[in-house]
């Protein structure tokens, strides 16, 4: 088969599943997993040795995807989270391989085969989870950034498996599928004693961070002025890919390499630019990789072991939900964190292929149980998109109803209570500060509070959908509530919680956009703002002012635009029934149709409509 028709037959597949998976909420992750089955157990266009490649190939996009969210994070802020990298993270990895490998001792496995089935099997998939957790916009709550600390760790923890797993052999080595096993090639350290091995490695991550201070920063510079974007592209891949192969070559994780240069580079000036720059190639190679790990499900075996390998799966997820659920209970993450955190993680991840792979091909497992495990592997990956969506679709609508209130953690309650101190929440709080009133200020990211606090804004940490929390702030004696969440579910059941609980509280929301906004009324906001509607209102005045409208002109341009659109929020409203019918759709075809019409027309815009707020500008200024 030609690189064009592969290349066909890939892209295509993507396209159509994954546009299909987003129209039915499912998210990009299982709609390239049932690309991957489509064009392999399905229909038979790839498979077998083709889809390792492919899959090994497309592993790059992790790399990738490390180094992005090593950019993103300042040294000092992985310094804040040392603790919850050592602690959350190890204690996953330990009590989790614990427990796998008591279960699988239980059943009669030696403790050398139960231990490699246990500490692989405790590792996560670093690709799907950081995929769904940016996809859905969690990265920055404490479900994500706990998540995030599990599979760093699990990152580094590959380190010791990979030495460990030779020791753990008890029978002769047998070639798995006849390729050589990955992760055990390329490696310029093997043979050398363990000491030397630490300093080559200590020496290599040294080299990485200097080469990141001192000497990219200049080469980028010179390779910034020859104004090339394309070379700009290729510098930033390069550097992606030098990291990754020297930490390869002396028998580190290449993605953890890949991290690692992203944070020495996270303070560069020239960090935007390169994100922006190679930010395709990861969400390309992502979805190759999901691809190739659908394709190469083996469903001739499953079928014929079909019990064995879904009880595999099913017992894999569950005992690790139940480590992630009590380690959460144990760091006290709030209870929708909780849940984000114990079903995202639960699956075992792309380094299972590496770790089975090298355990079967050095004897510390037999080659039949190796695929059969692997098969098991491919499952829990498939199945954790639809654990994000039982998560999405019904533990976090009834996380707000279901918590218990605990005691009274803020000591002093607000007249005005905000939710959420994202970019619209600091300018309301600035707001109310400045004309006198006493605020509480709520955020579940505690480096956003600790900034607020330093301002002197009586900000708290913690989860404004959680009722306890609510009450605490004073919503009982508050005057108005603030609801300025960016998750729109949250947004929509904390506001309905404070509605039916709080019926004297004023409610003023944050709605994202029209449809939300009548997601809100129904929730029972009193008052709803758009979030973008008035800045991008405000931007396209602007943008009439450049053009050389006159700006009293460009006032009443905006202003028509702005009743129109109030106008069209109340017609749609009566065809809005939670989704976009085709009555509603013709409506919005009717009403955008008349704006133009409006728009057109001076004698609506201008004459016909009095602005007793606007003062026509100086007579200098109507020269323009």
């Amino acid at each position: 088969m030609g690189f064009f028709q592969d290349a066909f037959i890939y892209l295509l597949a993507a396209v159509v599943a994954v546009t299909a998976s987003h129209r039915l909420g499912l998210g990009s992750v299982l709609g390239y997993l049932f690309a991957g089955i489509a064009i392999g157990p399905v229909l038979g266009y790839v498979g077998g040795s083709e889809t390792e490649s492919v899959k090994h190939f497309a592993e790059f996009g992790v790399v990738i995807m490390l180094f992005l969210i090593g950019l993103e994070l300042e040294p000092q802020m992985i310094w804040r989270m040392r603790w919850q990298l050592l602690g959350l993270g190890g204690l996953q990895v330990l009590l989790t391989t614990a427990a796998l490998t008591a279960a699988v001792m239980a059943i009669g496995f030696s403790w050398q085969a139960a231990l490699v089935i246990g500490m692989t099997l405790a590792l996560s998939s670093t690709a799907i989870v950081l995929q769904t957790l940016n996809e859905k916009g969690w990265m920055r709550s404490r479900g994500g950034q706990s998540s995030f600390s599990v599979l760093l760790f699990q990152d580094i923890a590959v380190i010791p498996m990979l030495a460990i797993l030779p020791l753990l052999a008890v029978g002769a080595p047998v070639p798995v599928d006849g390729a050589a096993a990955p992760g055990a090639h390329g490696n310029m350290l093997d043979g050398f004693p363990g000491w030397f091995q630490t300093l080559v490695i200590v020496a290599t991550i040294a080299a990485i961070i200097l080469a990141g201070r001192f000497l990219v920063r200049p080469a980028f510079r010179l390779i910034a002025a020859a104004r090339m974007r394309e070379l700009f592209t290729a510098a930033a891949l390069l550097i992606v890919v030098s990291t990754a192969l020297l930490m390869d070559l002396v028998g580190v994780s290449a993605a953890l390499g890949a991290f690692l240069a992203g944070v020495v580079l996270s303070t560069s000036e020239y960090r935007h630019a390169i994100e922006s720059d190679i930010d395709p190639f990861k969400g390309l190679l992502l979805g190759l990789f999901f691809i190739s790990v659908g394709a190469g499900i083996d469903f001739g075996l499953l079928f014929s072991e079909f019990l064995l390998i879904i009880g595999i799966a099913l017992g894999i997820i569950l005992v690790k939900a139940l480590v992630l659920l009590a380690l959460a209970g144990i760091f006290r993450l709030p209870w929708q964190d909780t849940w984000m955190f114990g079903l995202g993680l639960a699956q075992s991840g792309e380094f299972a292929f590496v770790l089975f792979g090298f355990a079967g091909s050095s004897g510390a497992l037999a080659g039949s149980l190796v695929e059969i495990l692997i098969l098991a592997v491919s499952f829990t990956m498939l199945l954790t998109p639809l654990l994000f969506i039982l998560f999405e679709r019904y533990v976090v609508p009834r996380t707000v109803s279901s918590v218990s209130r605990p005691a009274d953690e803020i000591p002093e309650p607000g007249t005005v209570v905000i939710a959420g101190v994202g970019r619209v929440g600091q300018i309301i709080a600035r707001l109310m500060m400045a004309e006198g009133y006493k605020i509480v200020v709520l955020d579940h990211d505690p480096n956003l509070v600790d900034r607020m606090r330093q301002t002197g804004v009586h900000s708290y940490y913690g989860d404004a959908t959680r009722p306890d929390l609510l009450e605490a702030a004073g919503l009982a004696e508050a005057q108005v509530f603030v609801a300025a969440l960016d998750d729109q579910d949250q947004q929509t059941a904390m506001v309905r919680h404070v509605a039916e609980h709080y019926p004297k509280c004023r409610i003023v929301a944050r709605a994202y956009d029209r449809h939300h906004l009548y997601e809100l009324e129904k929730a029972g906001a009193h008052a709803i703002e758009r979030e973008a509607f008035e800045g991008a209102l405000s931007l396209g005045k602007r943008t009439l002012r450049e053009l050389g409208l006159h700006p009293f002109r460009a006032e009443q341009k905006v202003r028509a635009f702005r009743r129109h659109d109030m106008q069209t929020v109340d017609v749609l409203r009566d065809y809005w029934t939670g989704g976009m019918g085709k009555k509603y759709l013709n409506a919005v075809r009717e009403r955008l149709d008349e704006l133009m019409q409006v728009m057109r027309s001076d004698r609506i815009a201008g004459r016909n409509m009095p602005d007793r707020e606007w003062t026509p500008p100086p007579a200098e200024d109507s020269e323009r």
